[in-house]
């Protein structure tokens, strides 16, 4: 048995076509109110700490929300969704990675497309402490490789009932690849900023060598990370890494219900990314739309735009993760 692919209903509205239209307009021009959010600072078994912001009622099933590269709650997306998810009763909780949160972490150890053991530590001790309420999760680009590759190395021992992933790197060297062509070299820019502005947040003098003096440097994704990502964390070089850490070869061994929303004009990524039926697990469904860019899927008028993901995917969950929800 293999999975399901389907053709989404999104259809990008007249006025905003276009990949790098859909792409840029949510995340320059959504005007979304910040949720008012509780703090949780979380230990790490390493020694290190993450922290958690958490929204919306109190006793609702639990939605833990994953960020992209260099997002936080703050992100439009994160914030839409917060918001959309709150309003069903949802309990959400915003997964900060490493040092994305209000501040620095403690070691050079960061977080990347293939830091599975945080998330995990988080969701195995939400199952302890909500073991009778339903728990799901929602990742968006790097945040949703994470999750997917998660749910593919630890199957059943997940303790999630459903999960999302939206606009995924499926495969990191391909995605590596598309941005230093054309326009991508521009989201790829503004990303790289944001990498080194968490690296100078880190306490101490800046390094004028090793890892992140070499990543301060680097201008394209493959730069940063054969000089950071792979000697930091165990991997040979970039190479190795993008072929560890991507999702989409571990894609047939999720057990839990999983939606995959991706864009094939995702100018992020080559379509060549997307997987074919028979890599899926046979509870996993992949929703292909035709356009969307990445993490758009903006619907409506000019005057009253409409955000599609914030009603595929809490309808999605509650379909799925059962009368709790």
């Amino acid at each position: 048995m293999t999975g399901r692919i389907i053709e989404s209903t999104f259809q990008p509205p007249w006025w905003l076509r276009g990949p790098h239209a859909q792409t840029l307009f949510p995340n320059t021009l959504r005007r979304v109110s910040l949720p008012v959010v509780e703090w949780e600072v979380f230990e790490l078994s390493d020694g290190d700490f993450l922290e958690l912001a958490w929204t919306g009622p109190p006793d609702g099933p639990i939605a833990v929300v994953l960020h992209g590269l260099g997002g936080s709650y703050e992100s439009p997306p994160v914030r839409g969704m917060s918001h959309a998810l709150s309003a069903r009763g949802w309990r959400v909780c915003c997964f900060h990675f490493r040092g994305c949160g209000r501040g620095p972490n403690r070691t050079l150890t960061a977080y990347h497309s293939g830091m599975t053991s945080d998330p995990l530590e988080v969701f195995r001790a939400l199952g302890q402490r909500f073991p009778h309420r339903t728990r799901v999760a929602v990742g968006y680009s790097l945040g949703g490789n994470v999750l997917l590759r998660l749910l593919g190395e630890g199957g059943d021992e997940v303790p999630l009932h459903a999960a999302v992933a939206v606009s995924v790197p499926l495969l990191l060297d391909r995605c590596a690849d598309r941005m230093e062509r054309g326009p991508s070299r521009l989201y790829q820019a503004v990303l790289l900023r944001r990498l080194r502005r968490y690296l100078h947040a880190r306490p101490g003098p800046t390094p004028t060598s090793g890892p992140v003096a070499g990543a301060l440097a680097a201008r394209t994704f493959r730069a940063f990370d054969d000089a950071f990502t792979a000697p930091v964390h165990g991997y040979a070089d970039a190479a190795d890494y993008y072929t560890r850490a991507s999702s989409r070869p571990l894609l047939h061994r999720v057990t839990c219900p999983t939606l995959i929303v991706q864009s094939v004009d995702d100018p992020f990524m080559h379509a060549d990314v997307v997987p074919e039926a028979h890599e899926l697990s046979p509870s996993t469904t992949l929703e292909l739309a035709r356009g969307g860019g990445h993490v758009g899927f903006v619907a409506g008028t000019p005057w009253q735009p409409t955000y599609w993901l914030d009603h595929r995917v809490p309808e999605w969950l509650g379909a799925v993760a059962g009368p709790q929800a």
